[in-house]
């Protein structure tokens, strides 16, 4: 290359490094708004370097929570707002809070008593009774405390200043903090930016406004609680009426009321259907002999786990049988075996139906969080209402807290299975019902059985909850436990379910390997 040449291309060079950053400057003028100048020196001298850059930005030391708020930082904005908040309420504790408020109402409560207990002395006294040391001695322990509690109000203060201190030396070290990691944080959701342009840049009207009504609530709701206790009752108790409740309650009642009167005959035919898989299994396990159970479980836990799980499944099933659990035992894997199979035929071709059509599972999504999250004993009461006490309802009730892993791991596999793959089995003629069963399913296999897994862990899980509703099983003898503080017969029979539980874990799961 000849000097005139390389002269050439260092000029290019120079002027694509100009544009460049000509580009970035007008990049973060956009991005800040304001004092572009002084935000590019920072961004320049942060991106510079790998490790942490000491900066200060003082506008975010005064403004705090406002500035990372606005700028639209909510998470570092809250942050920062719980600090301040803290040491606000300190200062203004330490120099107009009434400390001691408590201490002085726990006088006045005691003084009450006090002077009850100086009438029933001097009546004593007067009456010359045998009570007469008795008042005396509880007078003078009622004395003796209010001068404790005196002496510890006075205390309390005299620490004031000490407090307000704490409080504002833990300001100021906040506000330090929020000066010094601010330019850094905006840096990076700048970075950020250039590669979503939908994050909201600069310091928009609607986020100051909003970032100003909700800190100044948030602080002075707070301050105001904590440092002058007991003067806006409305702040601790919620505004409401008593009727609002009773209202409520009369109109869940009501439709209770109409959905069972009018239902009846589609929860028989739900109960029904529960009954004939609830009685079948319960004849295979229960009412076949013990060694045959025995030997086809060791069995396919040794096909499906190898022969190491068959022997700890063997030794599980002798412990149940040696301790008197085999029937209950039998009656809880069918009761849980009802539970899961309903659950996983449905939950199944439920998963693989919404796997396809998002706006479904959109829908049936927070069905699923609602049938998680809610306690047991809350939808206990519905299933009650409707399938009445018994197997059926514990059946229902199981269903409910467990049925969902399946449905939601079912779409996670179907939806991961990789894209060139089906375009390879499409490309190659294969049928939508060829594409099904032999691609997304074999592919989704292991996900869906960690489904199934854990719909049985979640339904083996309910076995003491549903004994509360007439659940025959296990869970029986744990729920006596608990009522007759047995600890013997509950820990014996814990182990038990726990030993089901891994029972069916290494028959479903099989050979992680």
């Amino acid at each position: 290359m000849s000097a005139i040449e390389l002269d050439v291309a260092i000029e290019q060079g120079s002027d694509e490094s100009e544009d460049f950053a000509a580009e970035r400057e007008g990049k973060i003028t956009r991005f800040v708004k304001t004092s572009p100048g002084y935000y590019r020196d920072q961004f320049a001298k942060i991106g510079s370097q790998a490790k942490f850059v000491w900066t200060v930005n003082l506008w975010a030391g005064v403004l705090g929570p406002i500035w990372f708020s606005a700028r639209g930082m909510w998470n570092w904005g809250l942050t920062f707002l719980i600090l301040e908040t803290f040491a606000i309420v300190q200062i203004v504790r330490g120099f107009f809070g009434d400390l001691s408020s408590e201490a002085w109402e726990r006088i006045a409560k005691i003084e009450g008593t006090l002077e009850l207990r100086r009438q029933q002395l001097a009546s004593a006294i007067e009456n010359n009774t045998d009570k007469i040391d008795v008042y005396r001695r509880t007078v003078d322990s009622l004395e003796e405390a209010i001068g404790g509690i005196r002496l510890e109000a006075e205390q309390l203060d005299g620490t004031g200043l000490m407090i307000a201190m704490v409080g504002i030396v833990a300001l100021i070290a906040i506000k330090a903090a929020q000066a010094v990691v601010a330019n850094t944080l905006l840096e990076k959701r700048f970075s950020d930016w250039l590669s979503d342009s939908s994050i909201v840049t600069g310091m928009t009207l609607g986020h100051i406004a909003l970032s100003v009504l909700f800190i100044v609530v948030i602080v002075v709701a707070t301050v105001t609680h904590y440092s002058f206790p007991g003067v806006y009752p409305w702040l601790i108790e919620f505004p409401t009426e008593h009727g609002i409740r009773l209202t409520s309650i009369g109109w869940v009642e009501t439709f209770f009321n109409f959905a069972v009167s009018n239902g009846e005959a589609f929860f028989d035919a739900i109960t029904y259907g529960i009954r004939i898989v609830l009685d079948g299994l319960e004849l295979i396990f229960v009412e076949t002999p013990w060694m045959v159970i025995a030997s086809f479980i060791v069995l396919l836990t040794w096909l499906s786990a190898g022969p190491r799980a068959s022997v700890y499944s063997g030794a599980f099933l002798l412990y149940m049988g040696l301790l008197g659990f085999w029937e209950k035992a039998m009656t809880t894997l069918a009761l849980l075996g009802t539970a899961a199979c309903l659950s996983i035929v449905i939950g199944i071709p439920l998963g693989m139906y919404c796997a396809r059509r998002e706006r479904f599972y959109a829908f049936i999504r927070p069905i699923m969080d609602f049938m998680q999250t809610m306690p047991a004993f809350v939808f206990m009461i519905p299933v009650i209402a409707f399938f009445g006490t018994g197997k059926p309802a514990a059946v229902v009730t199981t269903m409910i807290f467990g049925g969902t892993p399946v449905v939601r791991l079912t779409v996670l596999g179907l939806r991961g299975v990789p894209e060139h793959v089906r375009e390879a089995a499409i490309s190659f003629g294969g049928s939508k019902w060829y594409l099904l069963t032999r691609v997304d399913l074999p592919l989704a296999s292991p996900s869906i059985r960690a489904g199934i897994n854990q719909t049985i862990m979640l339904s083996l899980a309910m076995v003491v909850v549903a004994s509360l509703i007439g659940a025959k099983g296990l869970g029986e003898d744990v729920l006596e436990a608990l009522q007759y503080a047995n600890v013997g017969q509950g820990i014996l029979a814990g182990f038990a379910i726990l030993f089901c539980a891994m029972i069916l874990d290494r028959i479903v799961q099989g050979d992680r390997k």
